[in-house]
């Protein structure tokens, strides 16, 4: 029963940084904005994180405050996502390139853009870079709980912070006049702009947003999974599951907590349930893109309206056709 909650609380933790992702983008498309960029705005986020906060320790030197310093971290990693998706917008919104290559591109360059940065972070630290130990304390959580309380009250704020985002995202989306004009850019802009919503707005709003989200869980992943200190290719495809994760919640914020857990235990799984040894270890790795492809197969055979994405994901607007 120990091995349960501890692998049920690991599979918490480990879920949050695709919840960011898959929030983030769920965001972006229901703008009507195909953002496949996910990856590269989280390995952005990662390392403009790690190093907001490890300038914060040299300017602070040895007082430096451990939440200060998560925060600085909060700020520059969505600060850096916010910036890939605005690179992303003003191609496809305003130059209204295709989406596709905008987002693949943008990968690419977020990918080049985290691994170049972090190595040079690392050799002007003398080899790798490392956030301090009070720093890390924050992302650690709370250890030495048992039972519920482990379940509960074990996890960094991040944790706490990805929940109520789901929350606060399904309430805009489903109640709020902003989520709804944002649903109805998403379905028809030329309806909306008929009705006299500023499509393009919104569309730079949401994907701009969505892409600093999507940062956050970059760097939840460098500060928390990877214990604060910067690994080459650390994110590891995080982001694509996050885009598939979205079809798998259909475009719900609270889905995708579920579609998260999930994807998060089975990226855990290897440690609380072994079996084969080495030889079959491969198989734990391929398993959460196993069920990547099983899940788009799966949506994609259920026809059913409230599991389609928005009827303009993917299309440039051109106003002048309206």
């Amino acid at each position: 029963m120990s091995n349960w909650l501890n692998f049920i609380a690991a599979a918490v933790a480990a879920s949050a940084p695709l919840l960011f992702g898959t929030l983030g983008e769920i965001l972006t498309e229901k703008s009507g904005n195909l953002n496949l960029g996910v990856e590269g705005m989280m390995f952005m986020g990662g390392v403009a994180g790690i190093a907001g906060s490890y300038c914060y320790e040299l300017a602070a030197g040895s007082g430096y405050n451990g939440w200060i310093s998560a925060l600085v971290a909060v700020i520059c990693a969505f600060g850096a996502g916010m910036f890939g998706a605005l690179l992303y917008s003003v191609l496809t919104v305003s130059l209204r390139v295709n989406q596709n290559v905008a987002g693949l591109a943008l990968t690419i360059f977020g990918t080049g853009f985290g691994n170049f940065f972090g190595e040079v972070l690392g050799n002007a630290a003398g080899g790798f870079v490392s956030v301090g130990e009070r720093t890390k304390a924050v992302f650690n959580g709370v250890t030495g709980l048992d039972g519920p309380g482990k379940l509960l009250f074990s996890y960094n704020f991040m944790v706490y912070l990805g929940l109520v985002l789901a929350v606060v995202l399904a309430w805009f989306l489903n109640s709020s006049r902003k989520g709804l004009n944002l649903r109805s850019v998403g379905e028809s802009p030329a309806t909306a702009d008929a009705a006299g919503i500023n499509v393009t707005r919104y569309k730079y709003l949401a994907t701009c947003l969505g892409g600093g989200i999507c940062g956050l869980g970059g760097m939840y992943i460098v500060m928390a999974t990877q214990g604060g200190t910067w690994v080459h290719n650390c994110i590891n495809g995080k982001g694509w599951i996050a885009v598939a994760l979205v079809i798998f919640a259909t475009w719900s914020p609270l889905r995708a907590l579920v579609g998260s857990l999930v994807f998060g235990g089975l990226s855990v799984m290897r440690f609380y349930f072994p079996f084969g040894g080495n030889i079959y270890a491969p198989i734990y790795d391929i398993a959460p893109y196993i069920a990547t492809v099983l899940v788009l197969i799966a949506v994609s055979i259920r026809q059913r309206r409230e599991s389609q994405p928005p009827n303009s994901l993917g299309l440039a607007y051109f106003r002048e056709e309206r």
